[in-house]
């Protein structure tokens, strides 16, 4: 699948619009687990920053993932006591479980989720969601290793967040600093078509999720935090961080066999000079020239090496043709991957015979050269042979270019649309492109059965009506629509679903 043409599913990012009072803006999770003792002080220290310095409409929903002690009634009485609390029930644990359960189900266009401690400082929480609601960014993380954050943990746990970070690093080769601070924001629109293709269920969920939306582009906006670390914290260390470092070899894998559909998750720069259309200027020629001169350069020094073994066991022209059959074949494959960016193993042989025929080419320039130099001299110097293979093959190498580009690996624009969704799958994730529902969490109630529409960014109202929901249909994007920029008038609505069926506050 091309990653540089295939359009990915989301749009141009943009300010989402103020409106009238209704829909939260933001809905904040609180995932936990037996926290009986910590829930309501946190519930009610964030309902009111919220309420004092957040300027719209937003809610506070929290994610019970199967408490045994009596944290679903202290999350009933929040939710009867205080309008903007919600409560909803898992009955299995898992901090991504519950996150992909909740945020899958709620309409508010910005979706956070923090830990119960509140180790994290509220002041925080505004520069978090602001770029989300600008439209500047896809994903905010707190980052508690920021130059400018100000953090009180002990020296253990300094040392293992900062060696899980550099593990990533160089494994991962994520280049955002803090994975695992509880503190994230995401857009709804991204959330969408990101959280399916998560498969982690646990602490990994947060690491799996930023390395899959950095891989495929999307912009995540890192907010220093102040952070004082919880010593009653109930989290398992080495258990956590055993799963941690088999999600990072699970991803790893992933990436390194194209088996994650990243193109569908790209997001088209919006009004972004290299997004325009340029009369002479092909798309995406820029970044293919880089590609093909890194990997030439290494086919050639590959190429010289095996002339200069095959060439102790025969002649010029027989060396030459084995270790160009050789690079040649390495040299596709390179290409193919990196340069021109198709993944799978789909038509890969009609690739690897074309590419023969590239290489039939050169080899007809660099043998006509060879028996050139042999007929002007009948016993060239092996550096000579050398020096005049290197030309012939700088020759070789700008047609070879020209004809993987419009040839081997086309641009092909032409393409018929057609609609792309992810499904997910916990135990063996799988994609497809059929047309069918969005992710639907397993086992919620029929409420939360349907994504909710993305209304209008209202203002936070002075008192707190019930909420009313207006009905939207869902739109869905089909390939090709980026292409032509059809997709600038269009919004992804969702279907609203209500807290509870239950809600004594709900008069319907």
């Amino acid at each position: 699948m091309r990653t540089d043409s295939s359009p990915g599913t989301l749009p141009a990012r943009e300010h989402l619009p103020a409106g009238d009072a209704g829909t939260p803006v933001l809905d904040v999770v609180i995932p936990v687990y037996n926290e009986e003792k910590d829930l309501q002080p946190c519930v009610l220290r964030l309902h009111d920053h919220l309420k004092r310095t957040f300027p719209y409409a937003f809610r506070i929903t929290i994610a019970d993932n199967a408490s045994t002690d009596t944290t679903p009634l202290v999350a009933t009485r929040l939710e009867q006591e205080i309008p903007e609390v919600s409560n909803f029930r898992l009955e299995q644990k898992g901090r991504g479980r519950a996150l992909r359960t909740v945020w899958s189900a709620s309409e508010a266009p910005i979706l956070a989720y923090m830990d119960v401690d509140l180790s994290t400082d509220l002041n925080a929480l505004l520069p978090l969601v602001a770029p989300l609601i600008s439209g500047h960014s896809d994903l905010a993380i707190g980052s508690r290793l920021a130059r400018s954050s100000r953090v009180v943990r002990g020296p253990k746990r300094e040392f293992i967040s900062r060696a899980y970070n550099l593990i990533l690093r160089g494994s991962l080769q994520a280049r955002f600093s803090d994975a695992q601070c509880g503190f994230k924001a995401i857009r709804r629109d991204v959330a969408q078509v990101l959280l399916p293709l998560v498969e982690d269920t646990g602490w990994f969920f947060d690491t799996e999720m930023l390395v899959i939306a950095e891989r495929a582009g999307l912009r995540i906006h890192e907010v220093p935090v102040d952070w004082v670390d919880d010593p009653d914290s109930t989290v398992h260390i080495v258990k956590t961080a055993t799963e941690d470092l088999k999600g990072v070899w699970r991803v790893g894998k992933a990436l390194a066999t194209g088996s994650l559909p990243l193109d569908r998750i790209t997001r088209p720069f919006g009004d972004d000079p290299r997004d325009r259309e340029i009369q002479d200027v092909p798309k995406g020629l820029a970044r293919q020239l880089v590609g093909f001169c890194v990997v030439g350069g290494l086919s050639t020094l590959f190429y010289l090496v095996l002339y200069s073994v095959f060439r102790q066991f025969g002649g010029s022209q027989v060396a030459n043709a084995l270790a160009l059959l050789v690079s040649a074949v390495a040299n596709t494959a390179a290409n193919r991957r990196l340069t021109f960016g198709v993944r799978g193993s789909g038509g890969a042989v009609r690739h690897q015979a074309q590419g023969l025929v590239v290489f039939g080419i050169g080899l007809a320039l660099t043998s006509g050269s060879l028996a050139a130099l042999n007929a002007a001299t009948s016993d060239p110097a092996h550096s000579t042979e050398l020096a005049v293979l290197i030309a012939a093959n700088l020759a070789a190498t700008v047609l070879r270019f020209l004809l993987f580009r419009a040839w081997v690996f086309p641009d092909r624009r032409d393409t018929p649309a057609s609609t792309v969704v992810a499904s997910h799958n916990p135990s063996s994730p799988t994609y497809s492109t059929d047309r069918q529902p969005q992710y639907q969490p397993v086992g919620a109630p029929q409420q939360y059965q349907a994504y909710a529409p993305q209304p209008p960014l209202p203002q936070r109202p002075a008192a707190h009506p019930n909420v009313q929901y207006p009905s939207h249909q869902t739109t869905q994007f089909r390939a090709g629509e980026v292409a032509d920029r059809s997709w600038e008038d269009a919004t992804m609505h969702l279907q609203p679903v209500r807290p509870t069926d239950n809600d004594p506050r709900d008069s319907r």
